[in-house]
């Protein structure tokens, strides 16, 4: 019996993804531009397809600010790319309360995970509505003084609000309408950097080293 994983590839010599990018929800180009990076994390993170790729979606319903992460993780269950496993929605939110507890049920549940995590947050006046991707772990809870674990090896930010006083008032009083538009573009992003990595893979198929039983 033969096998192949559409994340299946010999190992390339290609350049690194960015470490960090960042643009705001408006710009025309900015799930292109996301899904792209995205997809060389991918590849990067996962050359041989043997992990699974885990969505974290931080946050709480009941804060509008804090709902990013819930409705990407929402967006991303209904309509859910084959072999992506998504924790973290509207009806089953991951916070600061279970989030150690989520964690270990991932790490238990999946074979060396690769995590996708995703979360709000609060920064300066000129960034709001920006969508950060960057590779390495989010911290989630620091922008209200919360200790909480780590989470992922790639991460997307949403800068929802102005930070720096007040958090917690900032975050209830976020405008619902950025917010989703913001989660609009994290979950196509997502959905489609993980196709153009197939699409890169694909052609490469024939040069995977098949296992024959």
């Amino acid at each position: 019996m033969s096998g192949f994983s559409f994340f299946a590839r010999p190992a390339s010599r290609e350049a690194r993804p960015p470490a960090k990018i960042k643009f705001h929800y408006q710009d025309p180009l900015v799930v292109d531009k996301l899904s792209s990076t995205f997809s060389q994390h991918l590849q990067e993170l996962n050359p041989t397809g043997s992990r699974p790729v885990v969505v974290v979606a931080i946050g709480t319903d009941r804060s509008t600010g804090d709902s990013l992460g819930p409705l990407v993780g929402t967006k991303l269950a209904m309509h859910r790319p084959e072999g992506l496993y998504v924790y973290g929605t509207l009806d089953d939110p991951v916070h600061a309360s279970n989030l150690a507890e989520k964690l270990d049920l991932i790490n238990r549940s999946h074979v060396h995970p690769l995590i996708v995590a995703i979360d709000a947050c609060l920064g300066q006046t000129d960034s709001v509505g920006s969508i950060t991707l960057a590779s390495g772990a989010v911290k989630p809870g620091a922008g209200v003084n919360k200790s909480l674990p780590p989470v992922g090896e790639v991460h997307f930010t949403g800068i929802v609000n102005v930070g720096g006083y007040m958090e917690y008032f900032v975050l209830q009083n976020t405008r619902l309408s950025i917010v989703m538009k913001m989660a609009d573009g994290i979950a196509t992003a997502v959905r489609e950097g993980i196709q153009l990595a197939r699409q890169e893979y694909l052609p490469r198929r024939e040069l995977v080293p098949q296992t024959v039983q």
